[in-house]
């Protein structure tokens, strides 16, 4: 059994809109390759007929795969949340300590996590190191590099 995770519905709507073009486009199109393959004579020799039903097999897996997230997948309601603390969804703009620099990252599930859109997962190093911290407080990241401390500036959700 798969463990909840926590989505905005924006990213909820991508992989339900994900797992409906795998059982659309992506079943109709293995489909049409092996018809393809199945027309050109002798299936126990031929190659394209097992390679379009190992696809078929890996896109059945992903497909099932998405399903249990999906259905495991909760939206979070922000309304019932602790705003004064780092958490799931909120954005926090940290300064590094020791050089000064200033980033600001926002919290969510390790589905939606994409580091150039400033997004990282809570179950990352630095996910762990701020979830729990207000502002003013200091968070101890253990970083591949060692460890990093980071002055928390704000938090908004």
């Amino acid at each position: 059994m798969s463990k909840v995770q926590y989505y905005t519905e924006e990213g909820l709507k991508k992989l339900k809109d994900e797992l409906h073009e795998l059982k659309t486009k992506g079943r109709a199109d293995i489909a049409r390759q092996i018809a393809e393959a199945r027309d050109k004579g002798d299936l126990s020799e031929n190659a394209e007929y097992d390679a379009a039903k190992d696809a078929q097999g890996l896109l059945e897996l992903k497909i099932a795969k998405l399903e249990e997230v999906v259905g495991n997948a909760r939206i979070l309601d922000n309304s019932k949340m602790d705003t004064s603390k780092a958490g799931i969804l909120s954005t926090v703009k940290i300064k590094n300590v020791k050089n000064g620099m200033t980033v600001s990252y926002t919290l969510v599930s390790e589905e939606e996590a994409d580091l150039k859109a400033g997004k990282i997962s809570l179950a990352s190093p630095f996910g762990k190191g701020l979830v729990g911290k207000s502002v003013g407080e200091i968070a101890e990241i253990n970083a591949p590099a060692g460890k990093l401390q980071f002055e928390i500036l704000d938090i908004t959700y």
